[in-house]
């Protein structure tokens, strides 16, 4: 298959969603209450909190990575066998089902 076929799908993909928000934004125009304001707002507010999270749950995981490879690094300088750190990482970090 050639690339222009796998990004066929995508493409119509691409071209439906800008043809949906094109017809919303076609609509009439409807002026929100002040009670679905608020809910949007109060909703865009736990959005974000919920955004800031991850994304400090990201950088800590990034930050606890780096420490590792840090640590596991200075042991390999100096000399020591880090394999039975590396299996007990590895099973650590396998996902429990």
């Amino acid at each position: 298959m050639n690339d222009e076929a796998n990004q066929s799908p995508n493409r119509n993909l691409g071209k439906r969603i800008a043809s949906l928000v094109r017809s919303i934004g076609n609509g009439p125009e409807k002026q929100a209450t002040a009670e679905e304001l608020q809910r949007l707002k109060a909703a865009a507010d736990r959005l974000d909190h919920m955004l800031r999270a991850a994304a400090d749950a990201d950088q800590q995981a990034l930050r606890d990575a780096a420490d590792r490879l840090d640590r596991l690094l200075v042991d390999i300088r100096k000399g020591k066998d880090v394999t039975n750190n590396l299996k007990r990482g590895r099973d650590r970090q396998e996902p429990t089902r």
